[in-house]
């Protein structure tokens, strides 16, 4: 895909999810505007047309995807279809009840798993299932997100030996957000 087709495609994203009005977010602010990634993860169309852009960014050598609850998993779901790699449902911590896995599908013991993520702002999120995973026996090196909203220049995670791979950035959003259609 040229940068005409994704900066098309992150428009059409960017029109279906940034919502304008006030909006009171995690830290407590309150904003004029949020961008609701649940609107493309649950538009069937939208979802797997990124699904489909973020199959290319998958390392040759993936064997496993593993999707983080809760914006992760449909995803890695259709990627999971798109390439016949098994998917794994990593939730933030473990349950308590049932199984009381933390990693939902087959072990990913000796297996190089990619991790799927929405969204990265801080990395917080997939630095802490990496080392979750690697307890496991997993090799863990990569993500693959949809969107990066870290600021530019800002180091997500790779202290904890994660490379950031990113469909798209705020930037590019933004950028989308200001041209015309």
């Amino acid at each position: 895909m040229d940068d005409k087709d994704l900066a098309g495609f992150a428009r059409d994203l960017d029109a279906r999810c940034r919502l304008h009005g006030s909006f009171t977010l995690r830290s407590g602010v309150v904003a004029p505007e949020y961008f609701d990634k649940y609107l493309f993860e649950t538009d069937p169309v939208l979802l797997r047309r990124v699904a489909e852009l973020m199959h290319p960014l998958l390392p040759a050598d993936s064997e496993m995807l593993g999707g983080l609850e809760l914006g992760g998993v449909p995803l890695a779901t259709v990627l999971s279809q798109l390439t016949g790699l098994p998917a794994l449902f990593v939730r933030k911590q473990a349950k308590a009840y049932g199984t009381a896995k933390q990693a939902e599908g087959d072990s990913p013991a000796g297996r190089h798993v990619v991790l799927i993520e929405d969204v990265i702002t801080t990395g917080g999120t997939v630095a802490a299932a990496a080392r979750s995973l690697r307890s496991l026996g997993a090799r863990v090196g990569t993500v693959v997100c949809a969107i990066d909203r870290s600021a530019p220049g800002a180091e997500t995670i790779t202290g904890d030996g994660v490379r950031v791979i990113s469909l798209l950035t705020k930037a590019d959003l933004d950028a989308a957000a200001a041209r015309p259609y």
